[in-house]
């Protein structure tokens, strides 16, 4: 019986998406649950999986093309059984090094989907060089990147670069994703709808520094995960939302919504781009319970894992540009949301203090912020408040 595999039902706001890898061909047998192909949306990528035990009759649709949902992608023979590949006639005479080299031949052939052959062919790279994380060793796109990736970071010096000739200018045209068509899209409406504008201050990590030196060891031996910064950052943030509830807010319509929950975005970089997850109900959590969710969002952000629980809602965010070593920026909000918390690089610079002029280890803030809800008053004193919590963090223990 042929069973068709169909587009999963889609996330809500999403009209469409785009096959991104076929990770079975036709006539390979699959099992019940098994991923056939990756759709990316502009927020996730959804895996398919198989519902029966069968062999790929069918593909209807290649890699790198737009379908709707519930459309119809391929059809599964149920109960059938993939056949061996017909024999090929006995050489007449053949030495064992041919021989092998056409058995690895045959061998990566029945690993690679026509995009991989693609862009093996493109790149003049040989499937054998590759190392297949796939089902059954299948070589993936991504394992052929990472094989050029390896191949470039490897090259002798001996090997002189291609001179380009007098006058030439070389330039590639590369397809955006759906998730950077998104991100591009609702970065510019968010310019475009909101009043946006950015206020800054620096905070000294002092204090900070020395906690964490002091208990990170007793930390990670009881709660199992390591004590970083953001923990930190995320529970004063916590604390500024609820002495200014506007900065927690939105706007719909003409109606400004004030949220008593704290829904945490986290801006993180993934192989696709930028993705927040959210850390839900922040208020509740413990300093361990923020780290180990940001570690696992982390994880799964970098393995492609993220749902669109992890990515829907939240009521404010924070992003940490320090780690990539910036120093300042004016971070853009992530509607309908009001408001971003930038972090940035610590930085040892000389301040005054009692008179004297000290070296300490600063980090500015950013926070930008909607002017059509929230006040240049509140904006700063909301920043004001993350700076005294960060500078004594037995402010966040006590509340104060």
């Amino acid at each position: 019986m042929s069973v068709e595999v169909k587009v999963p039902i889609l996330p809500e706001s999403v009209a469409e998406a785009t096959v991104a890898t076929w990770h079975k061909a036709v006539g390979d047998a699959v099992a019940i649950d098994d991923n056939l192909v990756d759709i990316e949306t502009e927020k996730v990528v959804l895996e398919v999986p198989s519902t029966v035990d069968g062999v790929i009759k069918e593909i209807r649709v290649e890699e790198g093309a737009t379908v709707g949902e519930q459309d119809v992608i391929a059809i599964i023979e149920e109960g059938a059984v993939a056949s061996a590949p017909a024999a090929a006639p006995e050489p007449v005479a053949e030495d064992a090094a041919t021989q092998a080299s056409s058995s690895e031949s045959a061998d990566d052939a029945d690993k690679l989907s026509p995009a991989v052959r693609k862009m093996l062919a493109e790149n003049n790279l040989n499937a054998s060089a590759v190392s297949g994380t796939g089902k059954n060793g299948r070589i993936l796109k991504e394992d052929v990147q990472k094989a050029l990736a390896s191949k470039s970071a490897t090259a002798t010096p001996q090997t002189p670069a291609k001179t380009p000739q007098a006058g030439e200018r070389s330039e590639r045209r590369v397809p955006m994703t759906r998730l950077r068509t998104t991100i591009a899209r609702r970065l510019k409406e968010a310019q475009d709808t909101q009043a946006m504008l950015t206020t800054f201050n620096d905070v000294n990590l002092q204090a900070v520094i020395d906690l964490r030196k002091q208990y990170k060891e007793l930390f990670e031996k009881k709660h199992g995960t390591r004590l970083g910064f953001m923990s930190f950052f995320v529970k004063a943030a916590i604390e500024a939302l609820k002495r200014f509830p506007a900065v927690n807010g939105s706007i719909d319509g003409n109606d400004i919504v004030y949220h008593d929950y704290y829904d945490v975005g986290i801006a993180a970089s993934s192989p696709r781009g930028l993705v927040v997850p959210v850390l839900r109900d922040v208020d509740q959590m413990s300093f361990a319970g923020v780290e180990k969710a940001i570690g696992d969002y982390g994880q799964k952000a970098k393995d492609g894992k993220l749902t669109m629980d992890d990515l829907v809602g939240g009521t404010f965010t924070v992003s940490n540009g320090g780690v990539f070593g910036s120093m300042l920026s004016t971070p853009i909000v992530n509607p309908p949301q009001s408001a971003i918390l930038g972090m940035h690089r610590i930085e040892e610079r000389p301040v005054a203090e009692n008179g004297q002029v000290v070296i300490r280890p600063m980090m500015y803030l950013a926070l930008t912020y909607d002017h059509r809800i929230i006040d240049g008053k509140e904006s700063v004193l909301f920043l004001r408040t993350i700076k005294e919590c960060l500078e004594d963090p037995a402010r966040l223990l006590l509340e104060l």
